[in-house]
């Protein structure tokens, strides 16, 4: 229903609405506020009120739902709208360029000449996969086993870079399309999940192993408001879907279209022809040291081909797309000294041994402590 057909009342909540949607983007996604905290927390509040006053204007994806709550008795499953398929490997540069004489040979000459790659962090999180339909969040699911996911719509719903009404940025121009399907990466900076961890340890609970864990343990909750409390963020990276929107013709005019209409996706994205090959292996070698740097966790970097044509001609092997490849980094590790073992107890009296740390840095954290697996007992 269209803001001009509302009830006086369900307009002003509509109205409202957006205005928080827009500036929680400014603040979240684009970390460039217009208005103060207390302006914002004034303007969120009306909306609450309005929407208690009266419950009917309460929507799904109201921005006062964020905090989560409702409890799943469990999770359905949602099949994928195509397969959510893994990509193939590479270890080191003869095995990057081995993929790319592949490509030459499957390829005619003229499309060789016209051959791009699109060069983007392989993030370690979480696959989600966010369905809208005329730019309202209507269905998240995690990867699962490739055709059917586990539906986690409503604690994705908490995750605050995730715009529940798309475009995002009112500024853009643009209107949503009719239907659009995305594939993302819901994450923890390595910063919040130190902090995180710290806590429970402080609190006799148990720690998580590392952010791919904390990040999947986080959206698999069946409160919602426990998903709320975690910092969740997300990253999206394929179009899937566009139905009602632009002729899209490659990876990175989708990647800049789905970032005007406000979804979140990395800037860190590299484009190179193929005459500048030499140039992605490069990229590549440099950015295993620099992947430390970065606030999040990285074990790696795909190369895809650019032309989305391209991509469909050259279609899969088993279960993996010839057109794109994971360039794989060693786990970073590194040597330390144990000072002590403490043993915590948690509230429902489980005993987790934790070990305190010389601290050192690892994948740009700072390791103080260690979750202990207890012995395992053998015959």
């Amino acid at each position: 229903m269209a803001v001009s057909e509302l009830s006086p009342t369900g307009q002003e909540a509509a109205e409202l609405a957006a205005d928080v949607r827009y500036h929680q983007y400014r603040y979240y996604a684009l970390d460039d506020p217009e208005i103060s905290d207390q302006a914002f927390d004034a303007l969120f509040e009306e909306l609450r009120a309005l929407e208690a006053a009266h419950p009917a204007l309460r929507t799904p994806d109201s921005p006062t739902q964020r905090v989560g709550g409702a409890i799943a008795a469990r999770f359905e499953k949602t099949r994928h709208p195509s397969l959510m398929l893994s990509l193939a490997n590479a270890f080191n540069p003869g095995e990057l360029f081995a993929w790319r004489e592949r490509l030459h040979r499957l390829l005619s000459e003229a499309e060789r000449a016209r051959l791009a790659y699109v060069v983007e962090p392989k993030f370690d999180g979480l696959t989600v996969v966010l369905h809208y339909i005329d730019g309202v969040f209507s269905l998240g699911a995690t990867r699962g086993d490739g055709e059917f996911g586990e539906t986690i719509t409503a604690n994705l719903r908490t995750v605050r870079l995730l715009p529940l009404q798309i475009p995002a940025d009112r500024a853009a121009g643009l209107a949503a399309p009719a239907r659009l399907v995305v594939r993302g990466e819901a994450y923890v900076e390595k910063a919040d999940f130190a902090r995180f961890n710290q806590r429970q340890l402080e609190a006799g609970e148990r720690a998580y192993a590392n952010p791919r864990n904390f990040a999947a343990g986080s959206l698999r909750q069946l409160d919602s408001s426990i998903t709320a409390a975690r910092p969740l963020k997300l990253w999206v990276y394929q179009a899937l879907i566009v139905e009602g929107g632009p002729a899209l013709s490659s990876h990175g005019e989708a990647l800049a279209y789905l970032r005007a209409l406000g979804l979140p996706v990395c800037p860190d994205v590299q484009r190179f022809t193929d005459d500048e090959f030499d140039q992605v292996a490069a990229y590549v070698a440099a950015f295993s040291a620099r992947r430390h740097d970065l606030p999040y966790e990285v074990d790696g970097l795909v190369i895809k081909v650019d032309s989305l044509l391209m991509q469909e001609e050259l279609g899969f092997t088993g279960k993996d797309p010839r057109w794109a490849l994971a360039y794989k980094y060693a786990a970073e590790e590194a040597i330390t000294t144990l000072h002590d073992i403490v043993v915590n107890v948690g509230r429902t009296g489980a005993v987790t041994p934790n070990a305190v740390l010389e601290p050192v840095q690892v994948s740009g954290v700072m390791v103080k402590s260690a979750t202990l697996h207890n012995e395992g007992l053998h015959p």
